[in-house]
C-alpha cells in the first residue's frame, strides 16, 4: 500500500464506501492470538480460536430506525409481544439471514408501522459483549397507510407520530439516547460538523473485525500521520472483535499488542464505516482512534510503521478529529 493507496484507501472510507481487495480482509490479532495471549497470562479463553459469527446462533444483530417527520414528531409503533405488550418502541427488531442492514430496518418500519421508509444514514452503532451489535439508522417516510388497532397483528398493535414521550409508556429507556442523537441529526445545530450520511458498504465478512485508523501528530513536522500494520501486505490494523469481550476490552488488547502495555493516552473518536453484505455472516467497523501525546513519544512494540498522510487528506481528517459529532457514534453498552 503506497502513498496514494493509503490517502485513498482513507478518502474511501470517509464517503462511507468500504475497502475491497483481500488486503483489507487480513487480520492482525485473530481470535486464536488473543487466545494465545490469554493462554500466557495464565487465563483459560472462553471461545474458540476458530469461532465464526453466525447469524441467528452466535451472533445477533438487530436495526432499530429513529424516524422524525417535519413535526418532529417520532414515529414509534406499541409491542404486541406477550413480554412488553401496550408498551411503545422505536420500529427495531433482528437482522434475518439474506438481509442487509438497511433491508431488514425497512423491513421492520414496515411491518411494525405500515410505512415505507428512505433511510439515509447510520447514526450510531451500540454494541453489547462482542456478539449484540445494534445499528441504528434515520431517514425519511415515502409512503404507506399508518398502522390503527384495526390494522393490529404479531408485529405491532398499531403506530403513531408522537409529540410527547411523557405521553407513553416505554418498553425500555435504552432508546432515550437515539432519539436525542436522531433530533440533534435532523435540526444540526450550527457550529457542529456532523458526519455526511453514511449507510453500510456492501462488502462481505466471515468474521466480525475491527479496523483502525490510528492518527498521531509528529511533532517535528507538525504532520498527521496513520498506523498501517506491516504484517504480509501493508494495511491498517484490524483485529477479530472476541464475542466473549466488550469491544472497548478488545481494542485496548490489540493496542497493548501493537504499543505495549503502557499504551499512550489515545481515544477512540468513533466509526468511519461499517462494512456488511449478507453473502457473510460477519461485519467490519472501522474506527477512528486518536494520540494524544506526539509520534516522538509513542514507540511501537509491533511489526506497524506510522505513514505520512498527505496534507489533502490530513484537510479532510482534522476537523473529524476535533469535532464531537462528525463520525458514528461507537456506543458499547456495559
Amino acid at each position: 500500500m503506497m502513498s496514494r493507496q493509503v490517502d485513498s484507501n482513507i478518502s474511501k472510507l470517509l464517503d462511507g464506501s468500504g475497502l475491497n481487495g483481500e488486503e483489507n480482509d487480513f487480520c492482525d490479532f485473530t481470535i486464536a492470538d488473543q487466545n494465545s495471549v490469554a493462554e500466557s497470562q495464565g487465563i483459560t479463553p472462553t471461545t474458540p480460536s476458530n469461532f465464526k459469527p453466525i447469524l441467528g446462533s452466535n451472533v445477533t444483530y438487530v436495526v432499530a430506525s429513529v424516524i422524525l417527520n417535519e413535526k418532529n414528531e417520532l414515529l414509534m409503533m406499541q409491542e404486541a409481544k406477550e413480554s412488553c405488550a401496550g408498551k411503545w418502541y422505536l420500529p427495531a427488531g433482528r437482522m434475518e439471514k439474506g438481509e442487509t442492514i438497511i433491508q431488514a430496518a425497512t423491513r421492520e418500519v414496515l411491518e411494525e408501522t405500515g410505512l415505507h421508509c428512505k433511510l439515509d444514514t447510520l447514526l450510531m452503532v451500540e454494541t453489547a459483549g462482542g456478539t449484540w451489535f445494534r445499528f441504528v439508522l434515520t431517514g425519511n417516510i415515502v409512503g404507506g397507510d399508518l398502522k390503527t388497532p384495526a390494522n393490529a397483528d404479531k408485529e405491532s398493535l398499531q403506530a403513531k407520530w408522537i409529540a410527547n414521550l411523557q405521553e407513553i409508556s416505554l418498553r425500555s429507556n435504552d432508546i432515550l439516547h437515539l432519539i436525542e442523537k436522531a433530533k440533534m441529526y435532523k435540526q444540526k445545530p450550527p457550529g457542529v460538523n456532523w458526519h455526511q450520511p453514511i449507510l453500510p458498504a456492501p462488502i462481505p465478512h466471515i468474521k466480525d473485525l475491527l479496523r483502525l485508523i490510528v492518527l498521531i501528530k509528529k511533532r517535528n513536522t507538525n504532520r498527521l500521520h496513520v498506523l498501517l500494520s506491516e504484517k504480509t501486505t501493508l494495511h491498517f490494523p484490524t483485529c477479530e472483535i472476541n464475542p466473549a469481550k466488550s469491544v472497548h476490552s478488545t481494542l485496548r488488547r490489540f493496542m497493548v499488542e501493537m504499543f505495549g502495555a503502557d499504551v499512550a493516552q489515545h481515544r477512540p473518536l468513533g466509526l468511519l464505516n461499517v462494512e456488511a453484505d449478507p453473502s457473510a455472516d460477519g461485519c467490519c467497523l472501522t474506527l477512528l482512534v486518536a494520540f494524544r501525546p506526539p509520534l516522538e513519544e509513542v514507540p511501537l512494540i509491533g511489526k506497524c510503521a506510522w505513514h505520512e498522510l498527505s496534507q489533502d487528506v490530513e484537510k479532510q481528517l482534522i476537523p473529524i478529529v476535533t469535532s464531537k459529532n462528525s463520525t458514528i457514534e461507537l456506543h458499547v453498552v456495559r
